[in-house]
């Protein structure tokens, strides 16, 4: 090496590293990571470790520090299985020290900008907001404060056992502690979020599957209410079996604190105090289903009670609110499965069925497109029509873009493949990204972010999305053709299920 060399070496080497940006919060100041365009914040802590004796507890504050917190990679994920391969769940570690947030920010903001609050899916037993799939930058780059979260999951975020209720306080909340996590986040929002340039009084929550489930939950939520502006849920259900947490369920099956004592007593634990001595990973085994009621609870204070029942009287949050699913989303699904999916179409007379049965075209039509409309279609139109009827702005979409490149043999979209259109993660599909895929993400971004920041998806330059009405109703469809308005696809056959669904039952 020259001299000339070894002094540009040491000159570099001496140089100050790059100012990283700052900020200060209630709990003390954190240090990011930033590029050009935007600044990202990882691993912030929004309430206290749930370990040891606050396992099964409401989440408590969140810890303080002093000087400043590096918040440049993420925290640990939620306990949960292994990970198999989905794009959803994030890197390890895991831990249950795991209630922490990200955020991403554009790094020019000149006033106030909206904030969107991911929630992710995974069935309530998997997944993280740690995920490459959700990165928020590109939703940063179009004005967006972006915020990502973790919440307890499978037995340790929606759980309960007679020995853990008797020692409760008399009125605390139980059951639902992840729904309480996301609570405790949105809390947090509000408290902090002007800090990155946030608008605390413009928070729209959107979020998929499970998660989408979890938004429609905060949307019948006493103590989330007044915490978020706008929801979106996509994928999310909304008539799933949901499970009391202290009286016997639909059809007489177990309170949630009657399945927790049924697989304590097979685990070998009895009081309290086991329960929270056990090793974590243990709760795993074997899982609990979400199909099956088992983590979609009703308990009273945080979910009071079926999210169908509650928009059906209008007790749901008067927020802008956009609902859909996609076009296959359970296309490997089949009537016949015996799970809580498998079983929604059992107590169908024969008549019922014949009906069903003819309106899709035949038995092999049927067997494969029936869960999908079952669990995601006819429900998301629903809720959409109830919101329409109590008077609040709703708009309804469906998502079939499908690409030849998938090698899924699904016939439509499936479910979860709109998440990297909506978050601009294209990179993170399982096939290769065509021009197609990129003007969908594009025009999809524009209106999620749009609604986000005027609780109207609609604006220049995309095609004009009716709102639903409380009757008639009309969607937008996300085809391989582009946007557009269409009524909803199919409506003679869900009408057929929605007769079938709300009949009543013996």
């Amino acid at each position: 090496m020259t001299i000339a060399g070894v002094f540009a070496t040491l000159s570099l080497m001496m140089a100050p590293a790059a100012e990283q940006p700052t900020v200060r919060i209630s709990q003390g100041v954190l240090t990011g990571r930033a590029d050009a365009d935007v600044a990202a914040f990882k691993n912030i802590p929004y309430a206290a470790a749930p370990t040891a004796d606050r396992r099964w507890r409401p989440p408590d504050p969140a810890p303080t520090w002093h000087g400043e917190r590096d918040a440049g990679t993420y925290g640990p994920i939620c306990i949960q299985a292994p990970p198999s391969g989905d794009p959803g769940v994030g890197p390890l570690p895991m831990s249950e020290d795991c209630l922490n947030l990200n955020v991403w920010r554009p790094t020019e903001t000149l006033e106030p900008a909206p904030v969107m609050v991911w929630i992710h899916g995974g069935g309530l037993v998997n997944g993280s907001g740690t995920a490459p799939l959700y990165d928020g930058s590109a939703l940063a780059r179009r004005g967006m404060v972006v915020v990502t979260l973790n919440y307890r999951l499978g037995r340790l975020g929606f759980f309960d056992h007679p020995a853990l209720a008797a020692e409760r306080p008399a009125g605390e909340p139980a059951g639902n502690y992840g729904l309480m996590d996301v609570v405790a986040a949105l809390k947090w929002v509000r408290a902090n979020i002007a800090a990155f340039g946030g608008d605390p009084e413009n928070v729209t929550v959107f979020g998929e599957s499970a998660g989408g489930a979890m938004v429609t939950r905060l949307m019948i939520a006493p103590p989330a209410r007044g915490l978020f502006d706008r929801a979106v849920v996509q994928s999310g259900l909304g008539r799933e079996l949901q499970t009391p947490l202290d009286r016997k369920g639909p059809r007489g099956s177990p309170s949630a604190r009657e399945r927790g004592e049924v697989w304590a007593h097979a685990a070998g634990l009895r009081t309290a105090a086991d329960l929270r001595a056990a090793p974590a990973e243990m709760f795993l085994t074997p899982p609990p289903v979400f199909a099956n009621g088992d983590l979609t609870l009703i308990d009273g204070h945080i979910a009071p009670s079926t999210v169908e029942a509650a928009f059906k009287a209008g007790r749901q949050a008067p927020v802008p609110f956009i609902i859909g699913s996609n076009s296959a989303e359970f296309w490997w699904m089949r009537p016949t499965d015996r799970n809580g999916y498998g079983e929604i179409d059992d107590d169908m007379t024969w008549l019922e069925r014949a009906d069903a049965v003819q309106a899709y075209g035949g038995q092999e039509a049927f067997d494969r497109l029936a869960i999908t409309d079952l669990v995601f279609s006819e429900p998301a139109r629903m809720l959409a029509r109830l919101h329409a009827r109590a008077g609040h702005p709703a708009w309804l979409y469906r998502f079939d873009i499908s690409s030849p490149q998938n090698p899924e043999p699904h016939g439509g979209a499936t479910h979860a493949i709109e998440r990297p259109y909506v978050f601009g993660t294209l990179n993170t599909l399982p096939y290769p990204v065509e021009d197609r895929d990129r003007r969908a993400s594009d025009v999809m971004m524009g209106y999620w972010t749009a609604f986000a920041r005027s609780g109207d998806p609609n604006g220049v330059g995309r095609p004009e999305w009716p709102m639903a009405g409380a009757e008639d109703i009309r969607l937008m469809n996300f085809g391989n053709a582009g946007p557009a308005a269409t009524p909803v696809p199919f409506g003679a056959r869900l009408d057929l299920l929605e007769r079938f669904r709300e009949r009543p039952r013996p």
